[in-house]
């Protein structure tokens, strides 16, 4: 994989997920490091001057008033990192630490920060060597930045605390020897540095955006599979008719649902003026409205995710001309509203799928297809479990698509008195996220029975494609069977990419 050029300027989300998930290495560019170094030489002036400057020769939020000597403050930058670091629970995922590691990496690349140059090395360093430093759920309110989170991640730079290197739990310190990487001792400024930002909260979007955009791919593939396999009618998907109300989402989708039923033989089998059927189900007919204003929340949650990927977050922040300036940058709303913003669509789509699925295994409403799609209804009982299992994870998404935002605990003696909660937003997103992927491929196992059901009628090439790959990993129609490692197979063809790549290759 290519590595990751920081050279002070933007990164991509798709960068982001390189690092993250894909393991990628990073590069700092020398134009990035003599920015550094050039900013650097400003603190420097500004710690041996008499006058106090916050971050550089003064304590910290509400102790912000006291003049800490120059003897003194090594201690405190050691101080700041080891009381910040105050997480409990348990430990986030390696991908969201590796991304948080980045952002802040990043934005210390800016030159906005005060750093020394050494310290951006050290930290590369860590990154690149694969040292995950141990970061528990709780502790960031999302204003004043990721604190406890980004101060474990500190912990570990100063060979502190406990990493994990190839899965193995140690001591920083081991880890760092292991890698011949010296521990840093932080100097005046460093340590607010390294923990000032919304670093947390920001790679957990970006990871976020990058799986909602193949779910919501998948979604309008289950959707097509449920409207065949229901004989539904393709006609509602037409151009015109979605261009009476021009969401590019809603468009978007439903010229994707009409291109999967392209050529179906099961929805030419009713089509005409014998169907007595007038209207779709909600949950078929307006598929495309409710996937399309998912895709447009996303694209919204998107354009932020970009600004704040080309922000230099910090506090305080060291200008070109060597101002030092305190800012309230490091306020978590925007990007703590749009994750609170994607959980609701992420809960009303599973909502919508969770519908469809029932309709199928439904007698009164399936249009032919055998109770719960059972082998021998009353002895077997087919999928109706697995529709639980949709209606109970659902039933959560609800439940988590509550805004965190909307709340603030105020904190440090009333100086930090509104907070954002972006990082229990982003946590409670990627709980949703894993949520939908789940109800989907609940979805996705029930159509594709439900469309073998229909024989002799086939479904049309791109949902034959989807029953196809699945047949590889689970058997067809029968009596019975252990359901659960079906719907994990179901689950994996998702998240691996393997179930629209096999669709696209099909309809290429």
């Amino acid at each position: 994989m290519e590595p990751v050029v920081l050279d002070g300027g933007a990164l991509t989300i798709a960068q982001v997920v390189a690092v993250a998930r894909g393991g990628a290495a990073v590069v700092l560019t020398p134009g990035a490091l003599a920015g550094v170094a050039a900013t650097r030489a400003h603190i420097e002036k500004l710690a041996d001057a008499t006058e106090p400057t916050y971050g550089v020769s003064t304590g910290f939020g509400a102790l912000a008033v006291r003049h800490i000597p120059v003897e003194r403050r090594a201690a405190l930058q050691r101080s700041l990192i080891r009381s910040h670091a105050a997480g409990a629970g348990p430990e986030v995922e390696p991908e969201v630490v590796r991304a948080l590691m980045l952002l802040r990496l990043r934005t210390l690349a800016t030159g906005r920060t005060g750093v020394r140059q050494s310290t951006v090395e050290t930290f590369a360093a860590v990154l690149n060597a694969g040292i995950l430093p141990v970061v528990q759920e709780n502790g960031s309110l999302g204003c004043s930045g990721d604190l406890a989170p980004l101060s474990a991640v500190a912990l570990a730079l100063m060979g502190e605390g406990e990493v994990r290197l190839g899965g193995e739990l140690m001591p920083a310190a081991e880890a760092l020897r292991r890698n011949g990487i010296e521990p840093l001792e932080l100097v005046e400024k460093e340590g607010l540095a390294l923990i000032n930002s919304t670093d947390g909260m920001l790679g957990q979007l970006a990871i976020a955006l990058t799986d909602l955009r193949a779910l919501l791919d998948v979604v309008d593939l289950t959707a097509a599979m449920s409207v065949e396999a229901l004989l539904g009618t393709d006609r509602v998907f037409a151009a015109d008719l979605q261009a009476l109300r021009p969401h590019p989402g809603q468009a978007e989708s439903a010229a994707r649902i009409a291109g999967f039923l392209a050529d179906s033989p099961i929805v030419a089998s009713h089509r005409g003026p014998d169907c007595p059927r007038v209207q779709d189900a909600y949950s078929l007919r307006c598929a495309p409205q409710v996937h399309g204003a998912a895709r447009d929340t996303a694209s919204h949650a998107r354009a932020v995710a970009e600004r704040e990927l080309a922000a230099a977050v910090d506090n305080p922040v060291v200008l070109p001309d060597g101002r030092v300036e305190s800012n309230g940058n490091f306020h978590g709303a925007p990007i703590a509203y749009v994750l609170d913003f994607l959980a609701i669509p992420v809960a009303d789509v599973a909502s919508m799928a969770e519908r469809r699925t029932d309709r199928m295994l439904d007698v009164a409403r399936s249009h032919g297809l055998p109770p719960f799609l059972a082998h021998d209804p009353g002895v077997d009982s087919g999928h109706m479990i697995a529709q639980y299992t949709q209606a109970a994870i659902v039933s959560d998404l609800k439940r988590l698509a509550v805004p965190a935002s909307v709340d603030s605990i105020p904190s440090s003696a009333m100086q930090e008195d509104h907070v954002s909660m972006g990082w229990s937003a982003a946590r409670k997103l990627r709980r949703a996220v894993d949520g939908l992927t789940t109800v989907l491929a609940v979805e996705y196992l029930t159509a594709a029975r439900a469309l073998d059901l229909r024989a002799p009628l086939t479904p049309g090439p791109a949902t034959a494609a989807a029953v196809a790959v699945l047949r590889e990993h689970v058997p067809g129609p029968g009596p019975d069977r252990h359901l659960a490692p079906e719907i994990a197979a179901a689950e994996h063809l998702i998240r691996s990419g393997a179930l629209l790549a096999a669709v696209e290759r099909r309809t290429a």
